[in-house]
């Protein structure tokens, strides 16, 4: 009996950790369809920023991930040795990183990334640094 009941409160410690440990990340969360992200920290709405995902004929793929990388100054192997800096990378090859594309901002024109001004990124990718890397999803939505 005694068990049943550690084994029923380890349970409940465990449902209720969730909630708690969501609203201790750093979340960025991309909408394609608004061309905008919002950023959390400690669940709390910090950020609004304009974006720009993947213009017709590429992909900006939907989910959720947890960083997997970052790059201060990385340069692109796929496009040109196109600047992406502060980039956080999240999927393979995909990242969020600054742009110098700025007045394309709000409406699709990558090759499938997550771009903002350089300024936000510098931001997010600071924050990401500081949080860890464990501890900053990036969600994509349509």
């Amino acid at each position: 009996m005694r068990n049943f009941f550690s084994l029923l409160t380890l349970t409940c410690l465990s449902l209720s950790t969730p909630s708690t440990a969501h609203a201790d990340r750093l979340v960025a969360r991309v909408s394609i369809g608004s061309q905008t992200m919002h950023v959390y920290h400690h669940g709390q709405l910090i950020h609004e920023w304009p974006v720009s995902t993947a213009r017709s004929g590429k992909i900006t793929p939907t989910g959720q991930w947890t960083a997997q990388w970052l790059s201060r100054s990385h340069r692109s192997s796929r496009y040109n040795d196109a600047p992406m800096p502060y980039a956080i990378f999240y999927s393979g090859h995909y990242a969020i990183h600054g742009t110098d594309q700025i007045s394309r901002l709000g409406r699709p024109a990558s090759a499938g990334c997550v771009r903002l001004h350089p300024d936000n990124a510098r931001v997010l990718f600071e924050m990401a640094r500081t949080e860890g890397l464990d501890h900053t999803t990036v969600v994509v939505v349509h």
